[in-house]
């Protein structure tokens, strides 16, 4: 329905178009994500000034791994809707391209202090691996730690923390600590949000 109320500045016949494609996309993303990126581009073609075809664009493009169209269409999102949302997304398609202080400046710039939340959980784990792509691991353990992450706290949130945590630690060589710290993460999570139970699983083999 909200996709819809955004559609309304679209005649009738086209907001039913791109609606189907919309719809279509959402429907193909997990199973097959080219075929997904295929209607969202045709949904683009039909309604590129609608904010929320465009975020919809570029998140499927990012489940795509297409980085810089999915980047491209993240902040023609921003810049019709605006806001901070998308953030961490953003940053994450630098990493993809490669440039992770782009990553981090993004993750500290102005925009950040806008964020909370969920958001800003993501945005830091997205952060931390940027800086364990510049080999800045201890960085990377203390951006966690900032974010929250607590062996003790309980969520998908926390869950996600404690997983990115134990990665941090596995990149460091530091594998005992890293099985400990999947081992919250499967704790944090009974409704398996990670796979940090067969990460757990790896170390311990």
């Amino acid at each position: 329905m909200e996709i819809r109320r955004d559609l309304r500045g679209l005649d009738k016949a086209n907001a039913e178009l791109v609606a189907r494609h919309l719809v279509a996309a959402m429907h193909f993303v997990d199973d097959d994500p080219e075929l997904a990126l295929a209607h969202g581009r045709a949904a683009k073609n039909r309604a590129g000034r609608i904010g929320v075809v465009r975020e919809t664009l570029g998140v499927l493009a990012y489940r795509a791994r297409e980085w810089s169209e999915a980047l491209g269409e993240l902040r023609a999102a921003r810049r019709i809707s605006g806001g901070p949302g998308l953030l961490a997304m953003m940053a994450d398609c630098e990493r993809g391209l490669e440039r992770p202080q782009k990553a981090i400046e993004l993750a500290r710039g102005e925009e950040s202090r806008q964020v909370s939340g969920e958001d800003l959980v993501e945005l830091r784990i997205v952060e931390a691996g940027a800086r364990v792509d510049m080999g800045q691991l201890d960085a990377a353990l203390v951006t966690l730690q900032d974010a929250g992450a607590d062996p003790a706290a309980v969520g998908e949130e926390a869950a996600r923390l404690d997983y990115a945590y134990a990665e941090v630690l596995l990149a460091s060589g530091r594998k005992d600590e890293a099985a400990a710290w999947f081992g919250h993460a499967v704790a944090a999570d009974p409704d398996h949000h990670t796979d940090a139970e067969s990460r757990l699983a790896e170390l311990e083999d």
